[in-house]
């Protein structure tokens, strides 16, 4: 079985070197580290991943808080979070949680009892005393979808406000005035998206109608038939409605298609997130897209460079959004 001393010996460099290389530290010239890796990759060496956890005093592994009912747009992220942190070394634990303060604290107790490396959210939790734990040990951390200013984590995310004021410009530019917003109860991100709705309606002088707005309690696709359901029962004149999840828009073509309304020639409809499903819905989905393959590389780059640096300076990554266009939304002039 070929060690890590004799990788050493073949590549003419110390066992030190070699841990660095494996273990992707810097301080190792580009030409050196290639040739580690090259004579890792021929003698086919795979590290003992207990010897190195106890040596190393880690564990290898990155926590990942999700919701307990977590959507597609979520799947998606952590997917691309747990092929990256692979490809750093570290396995993922999930730590599924329920909008309740009961489970935040179950989380919090659990938590001060696992062995992490380091930890990323995209369940944005309410109860600070969790992020000031997490401060306080200095372990790393990184924010997916939703930054703490206050805390100084680094964090990834989208412009949420803006991304909705694309959306809903992208309607009006197309004739409609008399627009829906569904959006969700809770986390902060439904609230920036629905001040996105109506910045955007305030910029192109059209008053704010707040029978309009329907906040649900999900941000499922069954959440956003029912909210659907419920504009189209306040009679109230629509030409368009902008959800605040790929899912809620989802399920409004499904309301509208029960009520005998056709999407878009009755009521356009148009989404935020660009899930995978969004292309193969009747009709496809116009959506404004968040890269988020990138954003769940990102988030794992950033967790890892901090365990590896022992330190990280605050960093806020904001990526930047796009329309797709598709079939849901129609041209009224």
């Amino acid at each position: 079985m070929t060690s890590i001393k004799d990788i050493a010996r073949l590549a003419g460099v110390s066992p030190s070197t070699v841990s660095r290389v494996l273990n992707e530290r810097e301080y190792v010239r580009a030409e050196v580290r290639q040739r580690v890796l090259d004579i890792v990759k021929e003698k086919g060496y795979v590290q003992n991943h207990v010897a190195r956890s106890m040596v190393l005093r880690r564990s290898f592994t990155i926590g990942v808080v999700i919701p307990y009912l977590f959507n597609m747009f979520q799947r998606q992220l952590f997917a691309s979070m747990e092929f990256f942190l692979e490809q750093h070394g570290y396995k993922t634990q999930f730590f599924f949680l329920r909008w309740s303060d009961s489970s935040e604290q179950a989380f919090l107790r659990r938590l001060k009892g696992e062995t992490l490396d380091g930890i990323i959210f995209i369940h944005e939790l309410d109860n600070p005393e969790i992020y000031q734990y997490i401060q306080e040990r200095s372990l790393p951390v990184a924010l997916c979808t939703f930054e703490k200013r206050e805390f100084g984590f680094p964090a990834v995310h989208i412009d949420e406000e803006a991304s909705a004021e694309l959306a809903v410009d992208y309607l009006i530019q197309r004739g409609h005035h008399s627009i829906g917003c569904i959006t969700g109860e809770h986390f902060s991100f439904g609230r920036q998206r629905e001040d996105g709705y109506k910045r955007a309606l305030a910029a192109h002088g059209i008053s704010y109608s707040p029978e309009l707005t329907v906040r649900v309690p999900s941000y499922n696709p069954e959440a956003g038939r029912t909210g659907m359901l419920s504009l189209i029962r306040q009679k109230q004149p629509l030409s368009a409605v902008f959800a605040a999840t790929d899912e809620l828009a989802i399920g409004a073509i499904k309301a509208l298609c029960e009520s005998g309304l056709k999407v878009p020639e009755d009521v356009s409809v148009i989404g935020l997130d660009d899930i995978d499903i969004s292309a193969f819905t009747t009709p496809g989905l116009t959506t404004v897209r968040q890269p988020i393959f990138e954003m769940g590389k990102k988030s794992a780059d950033l967790v890892c460079e901090w365990i590896a640096r022992d330190h990280i300076q605050e960093k806020v990554e904001s990526f930047t959004t796009t329309i797709v266009e598709r079939e849901s939304v129609r041209t009224l002039h």
